[in-house]
């Protein structure tokens, strides 16, 4: 076996917390992938029971890479037992999922990056806040190790688990904003709402009642007519992604397929990013199945699949 020797400044937790420390080592990407290594440790089991009860192993063992911020079997005592038995249930397997992915960042970052940062983007979609100081917080836990390297990323150790902000479902949160009246309207006309509070997640790009208020009256008061349903469900389909498509996500693709079937063609540009024409004003309000990216236009679908 190869090994490339390098010399390298790391962080290195100690009780006094991080510390710069030039260190010489022999290194080589490790065979195992993040699962493996946790796997060996033998310090995540509940990690990785509640990983493969929310239906994550696989992504975990991707090609990445990815940062896991893994609390320990002691972390997760910290909850209680009957918190622990209830995320695992499978009745709350996208609950369990919300705090698993909020646990995980894209990329592979060293404990030197993750302290410059200051704020990470979680896969969940919330964001992690970093403490740096004689300590590193990260989500208000405690990083107690750094720098575990797996072949698809890195994992660093937390003594407590995170719980990403409680929110509301994609509907409510839409309403509780103040400016989607029309679309909540259209919504229920439509007999969408229900579909919009399920698990999901899904990603609606969703209209304000301004942008409702460019469609001419009577076009939108014959949208909303129970003759008219299927036009109306169409349109509205034709403004949702299956998924959770953060703003980050966006602006890296040409197009996405909606409900409906359609796809909407992105363009970003000086001016900002546009959405099968419609210009995106607000990004990434986060719901509990979901993110709204708020458009200023209603987007009409067209025959085109």
């Amino acid at each position: 076996m190869n090994f490339l020797r390098i010399t390298s400044t790391v962080l290195l937790v100690s009780s006094t917390g991080l510390s710069a420390q030039t260190v010489e080592a022999a290194a080589t990407r490790p065979a195992a992938d993040i699962v493996g290594v946790a796997t060996e440790s033998g310090s995540f089991k509940t990690l990785l029971a509640a990983a493969k009860a929310a239906g994550m192993v696989e992504a975990l063992q991707g090609k990445g890479p990815l940062t896991l911020f893994a609390p320990t079997d002691a972390a997760f005592e910290k909850l209680g037992k009957k918190t622990i038995d209830s995320l695992l249930d499978p009745k709350n397997k996208a609950k369990l999922a919300a705090i698993l992915s909020f646990h995980v960042v894209p990329g592979e970052l060293k404990a030197a990056k993750v302290v410059s940062a200051g704020k990470l983007q979680s896969l969940q979609g919330e964001p992690l806040t970093v403490e740096a100081g004689k300590q590193v917080k990260v989500g208000g836990a405690l990083v107690t190790k750094t720098d575990i390297p797996a072949k698809n990323g890195v994992i660093h150790v937390l003594d407590s688990v995170m719980l990403p902000p409680e929110r509301q479902d994609i509907v409510a949160t839409a309403q509780a904003a103040g400016s989607f009246a029309t679309l909540a309207k259209a919504l229920q006309a439509g007999d969408l709402v229900e579909a919009l509070q399920g698990e999901g997640p899904f990603t609606v790009f969703a209209p304000t009642d301004a942008a409702f208020a460019k469609l001419d009256s009577a076009t939108l008061e014959g949208l909303l007519r129970p003759e008219n349903k299927d036009k109306l469900v169409a349109i509205l389909k034709s403004h949702v992604v299956s998924g959770r498509v953060l703003a980050r996500d966006v602006v890296d693709l040409r197009d996405v397929r909606t409900l409906s079937g359609n796809r909407l063609a992105i363009v970003a540009g000086e001016e900002g990013v546009r959405v099968g024409g419609a210009k995106v004003v607000q990004t990434d309000v986060l719901a509990n199945n979901g993110v709204i990216h708020v458009i200023d236009t209603v987007i009409v679908p067209t025959t085109d699949k």
